[in-house]
């Protein structure tokens, strides 16, 4: 039970201080844009994670002022903010907008997760156990299905040749997962 508490309540500090993220970097920015949360801090606000030792973000478009504000709320918070999303690591179909899923909006600025298929592509993609793990509790609790998965492949195995990545390492997968 103690074990529980204590990952309950450190679960709910990360939670709290990426709201916190959130509301000041809405603040701070200086005009409208869009921030999609990817990889751990996707996790966590889904809730199949515990932790996460950095907070990926994607700016599309970039909000006015938001590279100050995350210099400052990276000490302030005592995050590590990164700016990274699968589109650094695997082809994005134009649609990767429009499948992003919305979270809020404060001010200006729109939160968004970004696309949960891609996402969990580029944890495939990477390999780690972690990431693994984090695709198999987003099947688990209905995020993303394989059938998804599969099809998204499809869009984006034209394009991979783009990519440095392992083409029959994610179809092999893929198929594991099925």
């Amino acid at each position: 039970m103690i074990r529980f508490q204590r990952i309950y309540s450190g679960l709910q500090k990360l939670l709290y201080r990426s709201r916190l993220l959130q509301t000041a970097i809405a603040e701070q920015a200086k005009g409208p844009g869009s921030i999609y949360f990817t990889g751990g801090t996707t996790a966590l606000m889904l809730g199949i994670r515990e932790q996460t030792i950095d907070g990926d973000l994607k700016l599309d478009p970039e909000p006015l002022g938001i590279f100050q504000a995350i210099s400052a709320l990276k000490e302030e918070l005592q995050l590590n903010i990164e700016l990274a999303a699968p589109s650094d690591f695997i082809p994005a179909p134009p649609d990767w907008k429009e499948r992003s899923i919305l979270i809020k909006v404060i001010n200006n600025v729109k939160f968004y997760h970004f696309d949960l298929t891609l996402q969990a592509l580029a944890k495939i993609e990477r390999g780690h156990a972690k990431d693994i793990s984090d695709v198999n509790e987003m099947l688990k609790i209905g995020a993303i299905s394989v059938e998804q998965l599969t099809a998204r492949f499809s869009e984006i195995e034209p394009m991979i040749y783009l990519y440095p990545i392992y083409l029959n390492y994610c179809q092999l997968c893929l198929l594991e997962l099925a």
